[in-house]
């Protein structure tokens, strides 16, 4: 049901913003919306999700007009700062967000549309399994004005989907696949590798199997062991084998090397785009230390460097959104050390990088070692850009130690 919630000062229940918190027309602003069902909890998955037996009197059926409640708080709280500033990109994620009915997801975009507007060129993305993805579904996802379908795929071998506790059929992706194309969606796929008993081969498999389905935009992320899974709790057991570090490298590299003979360039450590604007644009946004607001339990929102997160369990957040209360649960404002440090952390693992000004005393004079280690693009560090090299992208962590120390 999701690691815990960070520790930080209580928020108010009216859902006001500090006096000192300045919002910024210039600031885009994206909206995260998280819908936090499944049919079942896959044994990896850390993230604030709940199935059917876990709800505990919240309802999937009353969820849309829940969320539309916190939409319209937020609007007030933003409209009591200034002009609301409309929605630049809107991400629904979970979770499965297509176990709702198309038409509640539709309501939630209009919610949106209603109280902040869209922008002209604005980017609509809704993460689906592919075993809920249906042309009927696809096309009404289109009607509302969603522009991209972000399917799991995670693999296209079957003992690596049950090592994952995945329970589509991989043959049902191409399906998946072929309902948004014809609904006029754009397409990304999201892979899993290193999972329990996947080698090299079964990976490459996955590989190219997506890479024939030519989506859009190819997410590849490495499986972390998280605290509480069950996957977790297996290892612990020696029930299966952890994640071996030197082959998920190797995975990382053919990854790279499939995916850019295929045409798709990476603009993030574990992002592969067709083209620059089929770039996922609300995940940049995030990387890029923009605006959002992010609704349901357990999302997370920042403004101007405020940060808040609501309350976790589906019915704790229907309760406080129906009493007309802020569902957040606490907020903090990190120091300016702080915010530097995530600065680095973020910019670094995009391609565009960052400016090498902004990498200040000892971490500066690291970037000459950084290029001489073949960490860091020293052609980029010329133009004044700190951006990894493929090797710098294995290593992100130790290149953000040495930028920051």
């Amino acid at each position: 049901m999701g690691a815990a919630l960070p520790l930080g000062d209580p928020a108010p229940a009216d859902g006001s913003l500090p006096s000192d918190v300045s919002i910024s027309p210039e600031t885009p602003f994206g909206v995260y919306l998280h819908v936090p069902f499944c049919r079942v909890r896959c044994g990896y998955c850390d993230f604030n999700t709940y199935t059917a037996t876990e709800l505990r009197g919240a309802r999937q059926d009353a969820y849309a007009d829940e969320v539309l409640r916190e939409i319209a708080l937020s609007a007030d709280v933003l409209r009591a700062r200034g002009p609301l500033r409309p929605a630049a990109t809107v991400f629904f994620g979970g979770g499965t967000p297509t176990l709702l009915p198309g038409d509640d997801l539709a309501r939630m975009l209009d919610g949106i549309r209603t109280a902040f507007a869209l922008t002209e060129d604005a980017e609509v993305t809704v993460e689906a399994n592919p075993d809920t993805v249906t042309p009927l579904l696809a096309g009404r996802l289109k009607d509302a004005g969603v522009t991209r379908l972000s399917i799991g795929m995670q693999s296209a071998v079957p003992h690596v989907l049950a090592a994952l506790d995945r329970t589509h059929d991989p043959a049902g992706v191409a399906t998946a696949v072929d309902a948004a194309r014809s609904a006029g969606l754009a397409v990304s796929l999201d892979l899993i590798y290193g999972a329990p008993g996947e080698s090299l081969d079964d990976w490459r498999r996955s590989l190219e199997t997506a890479v024939a389905l030519d989506p859009d935009h190819i997410s590849a992320y490495a499986l972390i062991i998280e605290d509480g899974t069950k996957l977790e709790r297996q290892i612990r057991r020696g029930e299966v084998a952890a994640p071996d570090d030197d082959l998920q490298a190797d995975m990382y590299e053919l990854a790279d090397e499939l995916l850019g003979g295929a045409g798709y360039a990476w603009y993030e450590v574990s992002n592969w785009a067709k083209a620059p604007g089929q770039r996922s644009r609300h995940n940049l946004a995030y990387w890029q230390g923009h605006d959002w607001w992010g609704y349901g339990p357990g999302a997370h929102s920042h403004i101007d460097g405020l940060r808040w997160w609501n309350v976790k369990h589906p019915a704790a957040y229907a309760q406080r959104v129906s009493s007309g209360a802020s569902p957040a649960a606490g907020r903090e404002r990190p120091d300016a050390a702080a915010r530097r440090l995530e600065s680095v952390l973020l910019r670094s693992r995009i391609s565009d990088g960052l400016a090498v000004s902004d990498v200040t005393g000892e971490g500066r004079r690291a970037v000459a070692s950084l290029i001489a280690d073949g960490l860091i693009d020293g052609a980029a560090a010329v133009r004044g850009r700190v951006v990894l090299t493929l090797r710098g992208r294995l290593l992100a962590d130790a290149v953000v130690r040495a930028l920051t120390a």
